[in-house]
């Protein structure tokens, strides 16, 4: 049974594709070339999946570990009785000098490069990798300078500066570093009937870890100004995001794995290697606040190209692969036991195609925080946002799967009407540069329909609070939007009852908030799930935007102190043990972290 915690894990990426590295040396994910690529090491989900780690032999050992200023480039400090060893690893993004395009020549090469620091070291190097998931068991080839990996579609081909010995399926070295000592290792991949990957000298691998400091250090600098509270948070987070977007189409994944459990042992495992059209009015804002309106722009193109349809009549859907594939059909993978034994493992996302109204609303939500770039956008996109508006000004009615994509009956979420709203509101404010003027009564009268509607039956007097849909007495944690998407004023009574509803009765006893109560059966699944910190961070937030600047900063505090020792963050708190829960390191979780950091930092400056 795989048990590291997932807060001891740590990320590396290129922009393509992505690696997990836990606290021992061990590359516990590894997937080439994409995100969504079936992984070539997998053992966070199950011991047959590989594995390749680098570390001192024996015990007792101490790990600290961190990323290297400005970067993801990932330092551990092994301390051991006889000496210190340190590995440095990244996967190699490449030399393009322009700090616009960081990743795009990446090689497709992860490096791990282990020095003697103090005193001697003896290092054990075991190389097992099992392309597809676990279902391919490879030959390995002894050559010189390394090993050749024949079997599946994955060409790869592992260098070492250190003599390896090869035992069917696996390879292995032992050797002592004294001081001043090194060995590097390069895992080259490729596809079959591509250009073969290849031996790298110790030389070209070294350089290639000093070029991609580089290349992320002048990221950095360029892309990242931000200087209000908790900044170090912030611009690690901008980094985050950045690498968590596929540099070839501007794609923005929701987190680097799949099946990482929202509830240990339970069936709430999901495919989180995909694009959501609902993140995008929510990353926009983060990207400008934490890296640049580069990256924003190039998420927006990708959303309306991958997006763009005839008749958004018949609906938009929610969510795409990173190269803009719509069919992400969900399989599962009996073979694997999952994280913790928590089963099913899947991959694919069936929610691609359940029908969700609030797509409209982010989409033109992230076109208005694009409004001063809309000129440069062609007439094909003008008419597609049209048409988007008037979907959500029909659609509006409809019941749906809500935000949280529910897999139960369709209901009317109340954060569903509320972004048909922010759909038609966005839609009003930017008709000149959409070319729409004459839309805009037409507009107004419907977008007005809708907020009385949700006046009227959003609000629950029993519970004191807008509810989770029409008629509905429970709490959601999407309803902190009303404020943050301007549905109404922050400090209206109506809203500030909500915030507090929420605040008392929709928390655990650490005061981190649940998207809603499962005990309903609301969402159609079996067992619990913990606190959500994208929903912790939405109520320091709104609370900020209240101008209650000290208690949003308590909220705050409490959900950024599960950021793990690199400072990442996964989807959810379990309620019970206090861990980390959910696909990992989770976008939302760090743009809800930037977005309310920037909202207690102008509130703050306001007071």
């Amino acid at each position: 049974m795989t048990t590291t915690p997932i807060r001891d894990l740590a990320l590396l990426s290129d922009r393509h594709s992505s690696a997990l590295v836990d606290r021992e040396g061990a590359v516990q994910w590894l997937a080439f070339p994409r995100f969504d690529s079936p992984s070539v090491v997998g053992g966070l989900l199950g011991q047959a999946a590989g594995t390749w780690w680098i570390r001192p032999t024996g015990h007792p050992v101490q790990s600290e570990r961190r990323y290297l200023e400005g970067t993801l480039v990932l330092e551990t400090t092994f301390r051991t009785p006889t000496g210190v060893a340190v590995l440095t690893e990244a996967m190699a993004t490449g030399e393009d000098p322009d700090p616009h395009r960081i990743g795009r020549e990446a090689p497709h090469l992860l490096v791990r490069r282990v020095e003697c620091t103090e005193g001697s070291v003896e290092i054990e190097m075991r190389f097992a990798p099992r392309p597809e998931y676990g279902l391919v068991v490879p030959l390995l080839g002894q050559v010189a300078g390394g090993v050749v990996v024949h079997g599946g579609s994955d060409r790869l081909v592992l260098s070492a500066s250190v003599e390896v010995v090869v035992t069917g399926s696996e390879a292995a070295a032992t050797v002592r570093l004294e001081r001043g000592d090194r060995q590097v290792f390069g895992l080259h991949h490729a596809r079959l009937g591509g250009a073969l990957p290849r031996i790298w000298s110790a030389q070209e691998l070294c350089a290639t870890l000093d070029a991609t400091m580089d290349a992320w250090r002048t990221w950095s600098a360029v892309h990242q100004s931000y200087q209000g509270p908790w900044k170090d948070l912030v611009h690690s987070s901008g980094r985050v995001l950045q690498a968590l977007s596929f540099q070839p189409t501007g794609a923005i994944i929701a987190a680097a794995t799949t099946s990482l459990p929202e509830g240990v042992g339970g069936e709430r495992n999901w495919d989180y290697r995909y694009s959501w059209v609902r993140d995008s009015c929510f990353t926009m804002q983060a990207l400008w606040v934490a890296a640049c309106p580069d990256e924003a722009v190039e998420f927006f193109s990708f959303l309306t190209s991958a997006a763009a349809t005839v008749d958004c009549r018949n609906g938009l859907q929610i969510m795409f692969g990173v190269g803009g594939e719509h069919d992400l059909t969900e399989r599962t993978l009996p073979h694997l036991e999952g994280w913790r034994d928590s089963r099913p493992v899947r991959v694919g996302n069936g929610a691609w195609n359940q029908q969700q109204v609030d797509v409209y609303g982010e989409l033109l939500g992230a076109a208005h925080q694009l409004r001063d770039y809309l000129h440069e956008i062609d007439d094909t996109t003008r008419a597609f946002l049209v048409a988007c508006a008037d979907a959500a000004a029909v659609r509006w009615r409809e019941a749906d799967q809500g935000i949280w994509e529910v897999r139960g009956e369709p209901r009317h979420f109340l954060y569903s009407k509320v972004m048909c709203w922010v759909a038609l509101d966005r839609a009003v404010a930017i008709a000149g540069l959409l070319g729409a003027e004459e839309r805009v009564e037409e507009w107004k009268r419907t977008r007005d329909e809708i907020h009385q509607a949700v006046l009227d039956q959003g609000w629950s007097e029993t519970a004191r609070a807008f509810t989770q849909s029409f008629g509905s007495d429970e709490l959601d944690a999407s309803n902190l939007m009303l404020a943050i998407v301007g549905f109404l004023p922050p400090t209206d009574a109506r809203m500030l009852a909500t915030i507090d509803a929420i605040d008392d009765r929709l928390t655990d006893e650490r005061g981190l908030v649940y998207r809603y109560r499962t005990e309903g059966g609301v969402d159609g699944l079996a067992g619990e799930e913990g606190t959500f910190l994208l929903c912790t961070f939405w109520l320091a937030e709104a609370l900020a935007l209240t101008g209650q600047a000290e208690r949003a900063r308590e909220v705050f505090a409490r959900a950024a102190r599960y950021c793990n020792d690199v400072g990442l963050l996964a989807e959810e708190v379990d309620p019970v043990s206090g861990e980390l829960l959910g696909n990992f390191p989770q976008a939302f979780s760090h743009i809800g972290l930037i977005n309310a950091a920037w909202a207690i930092s102008q509130a703050s400056g306001r007071a």
